[in-house]
């Protein structure tokens, strides 16, 4: 189930105290049997000290558990309101497609080394190669480019959507090069896994797969 993310909290004090109320209610009931066990054994049969040991691991195990997920509900919440301040922010993701504008159409590339020569193949809706870009050398990393909209030809190109494929070589050998799309930020919303972004012409990404935010 998907829910959206604005910038308004609602009451979680309510919540919380259940949680903790019912991990202090686990340790209180523990803690007054052991006190009646051990006060009722047999002094000539008292009880396992690896007993005790094992039914104090276990609550432990319990408490500690129900603790974690409470850090990693707030670790997730703070996330998603964190990332409410990426709307209206252009953002690089993995992905091959591109919008022409006036000219002007941007996208990127995730090297995984340096790479000494870098080529960037542009295609038009129908498949058919439109541009070549040649990068030259890049870093190791996020790397962005821009296309100025020109054909092979020089002429200008239609504005609209392209495809983009990346390789990526050093000193003849490959090198792994992941294609970046770039897209505005338009909602954050909130899965099963964490916060993730709908971001324009790639739908829903999740938030660690966003490279750089331009």
């Amino acid at each position: 189930m998907v829910t959206a993310v604005n910038n308004s909290t609602s009451p979680t004090t309510g919540a919380s105290s259940l949680t903790g109320n019912s991990v202090q209610a686990q340790q209180d009931r523990f803690l007054k049997l052991l006190v009646t066990q051990m006060k009722n054994q047999d002094p000539l049969n008292p009880m396992d000290n690896a007993e005790i040991t094992s039914q104090m691991a276990q609550l432990s195990t319990v408490t500690g558990i129900e603790k974690l997920n409470e850090t990693l509900n707030a670790f997730t919440k703070a996330q998603a309101f964190q990332s409410v301040n990426m709307i209206g922010h252009y953002v690089l993701a993995p992905g091959e497609h591109m919008d022409l504008a006036s000219g002007t159409a941007l996208g990127g590339v995730e090297l995984a080394s340096a790479a000494d020569d870098v080529t960037v193949k542009i295609f038009d809706s129908k498949g058919n190669l439109v541009k070549t870009l040649d990068l030259d050398k890049l870093d190791a990393g996020v790397n962005a480019f821009t296309w100025d909209g020109k054909n092979e030809a020089g002429t200008a190109a239609a504005d609209g959507s392209y495809t983009f494929t990346v390789t990526a070589k050093l000193d003849g050998e490959a090198v792994n090069a992941t294609s970046l799309a770039v897209g505005k930020v338009q909602s954050v919303l909130m899965d099963d896994v964490g916060p993730a972004l709908s971001v324009s012409g790639m739908g829903l990404v999740d938030l660690d797969d966003i490279k750089q935010v331009l």
